[in-house]
């Protein structure tokens, strides 16, 4: 067997890309990650803005590309953006015609179901003992309890590091209303989210909890080896939120391990893992470098399932 498969996952604040091929073993050809903010502003409007529409809409003409240039054949799926966007097809038609096959809108209970298999596939311990895996997003965070392997509950909530910034983060820095009112939503998020009692290992998943991991080993270019697996401790999370609300916009853009994009954003997605650790008893929380776009190609390939 020699089939290439390039994965592309369409978020709220990234668009990304894994360029892979199976022979049977798993070979990366390439890996993608660009900050294009196609749901910027949904939450005041309900519509993509036309600047995030034309980015995104770029980014994947290069995606295409890429993946054109590896023979890969190509599958794409759209998250919380998409699924609440009125105007979701002026951007999922040109994107179909750009990439030769739709864009899959996923639901948030498939989304969750992607990324723990991503988790499953990428550490040996993952299907031993209670697991909760939390993939933050832009616009919304998936939560997976599972026990040995098995899936107890898939909980998708409606914040994201972009839709609570956008909400409830009025000050540069961030005041400390803006901190506590941000805090507040969270825990009223999570109150719908069942953890079990006792020990457990927590995973977290996407560019926020990769970023934490990165600033945590003040990485001047960011390594994936050096970040996946990686274990950040609370204290060192809290640390880390100490940090980005004690500064501003243009102090944050500096700071190593940081991309400059996801600066204005950061803060609110360090608040929700932190209360996801808070609430799951953590005292550290491992790091994914392996998201969506590999649960899909797992899913893709029957691996890990």
């Amino acid at each position: 067997m020699d089939r290439r498969i390039a994965t592309i996952d369409v978020g709220t604040n990234t668009t990304l890309l894994l360029v892979a091929r199976a022979t049977p073993a798993i070979e990366v050809l390439d890996e993608r990650a660009e900050i294009t903010r196609l749901g910027r502003g949904i939450g005041t409007g309900g519509e993509l803005a036309a600047d995030g529409i034309a980015r995104t809409l770029a980014v994947l003409r290069d995606y295409a590309d890429i993946a054109r240039r590896q023979q890969a054949d190509i599958a794409a799926i759209g998250t919380e953006a998409l699924r609440r966007a009125r105007n979701a097809p002026d951007f999922l038609l040109p994107a179909a015609d750009i990439l030769g096959t739709p864009i899959q809108v996923i639901e948030g209970g498939r989304e969750a179901a992607l990324t723990f298999r991503a988790v499953l596939s990428s550490f040996a311990d993952a299907s031993r003992g209670q697991l909760v895996v939390v993939d933050i997003g832009g616009g919304s965070t998936e939560i997976v309890v599972a026990t040995d392997g098995r899936v107890a509950s898939e909980t998708s909530i409606g914040i994201g590091s972009v839709r609570l910034t956008e909400r409830l983060v009025h000050h540069d820095p961030a005041s400390a209303d803006d901190i506590a009112a941000t805090r507040r939503a969270i825990d009223e998020a999570l109150a719908e989210v069942r953890f079990p009692a006792g020990p457990l290992t927590l995973v977290g998943v996407a560019g926020t909890v990769t970023s934490l991991a990165a600033m945590a080993q003040n990485m001047s270019t960011y390594d994936p080896a050096r970040v996946h697996g990686y274990e950040l401790s609370r204290e060192e999370l809290r640390r880390q939120i100490d940090r980005l609300a004690a500064a501003g916009q243009h102090e944050r853009e500096q700071m190593p391990g940081l991309d400059p994009k996801r600066a204005d954003v950061i803060l609110a997605g360090a608040l929700i893992l932190d209360g996801v650790a808070e609430r799951a008893g953590a005292t550290y929380v491992r790091v994914s470098d392996r998201g969506i776009r590999w649960g899909l190609l797992y899913e893709l390939l029957d691996v890990g399932g």
